[in-house]
């Protein structure tokens, strides 16, 4: 819960990842059709993408598998289609990183000291996965989350869940500044969503990485226009 919180001070809510374009191009006037698009996102580019990297990031911090580690997170920083996305994975990994080596009290503090569990013994592969975090210098958002996610012995599919929702989150924040919508639009897309992540966090975790893919087009392109659009509130 503390992970998926929209008080994690990692910047998510300056992000609208080409919904604000979308909403100034016209494709999204409305309540309906910015639910299809964030649901879409959603099913189609997140769910079969990002959070089947994060499962398998997380375990490979349980294994402490480093050299698998650096290949997701190497691939999935590459997968990024535009200079937004980029950046965006990128400052956010960043923040979280930095926010674990400013706080120091339990239980974030422990995850600062190598080879203590947090019962005192050691671990049996002498690695605690913040500790890891030392070996990149720049981390994608979805590999400094499972870390923590890991270290918390947070359970795959529960992780999964939880970072779906709070990505579902921040887009219908997102569609509610920029279509402009009310607080009760909101509340009953943030149901809808709600319903389907169930099913998409148990598909994610079980999936190969062989199987993933982002193919989402319209995203994409409403990503790069954004770049150059004349006015907006949003960094992405």
């Amino acid at each position: 819960l503390h992970l998926a919180s929209p008080t994690l001070p990692v910047g998510a809510y300056t992000y609208s990842q080409g919904l604000e374009w979308a909403v100034e191009s016209g494709a999204i006037p409305n309540e309906a059709s910015a639910l299809a698009w964030i649901g879409d996102c959603l099913e189609h580019g997140l769910a079969r993408f990002e959070a089947v990297y994060l499962a398998h990031m997380l375990r490979a911090w349980r294994a402490g598998d480093m050299a698998r580690l650096a290949e997701l997170d190497n691939e999935f920083i590459a997968s990024r289609e535009t200079a937004e996305l980029r950046a965006e994975t990128l400052q956010m990994g960043h923040s979280l990183a930095k926010l674990l080596a400013d706080l120091d009290s339990p239980p974030v503090a422990r995850m600062q000291r190598s080879g203590i569990r947090d019962d005192g013994t050691s671990p049996d592969s002498g690695l605690q996965p913040a500790s890891g975090l030392q070996g990149f210098p720049t981390p994608s958002f979805p590999l400094v989350w499972s870390c923590i996610a890991a270290r918390w012995d947070i359970p795959v599919e529960d992780a999964v869940a939880a970072y779906l929702w709070a990505w579902a989150e921040n887009q219908v924040m997102a569609a509610l500044k920029a279509v402009p919508l009310g607080q009760t639009s909101g509340q009953r897309m943030l149901l809808a969503l709600g319903e389907r992540i169930p099913e998409l966090a148990a598909r994610a975790a079980a999936m190969a990485i062989e199987d993933t893919h982002n193919y989402l087009p319209a995203f994409a392109l409403a990503s790069s226009l954004h770049e150059t659009q004349y006015t907006r509130i949003f960094r992405s």
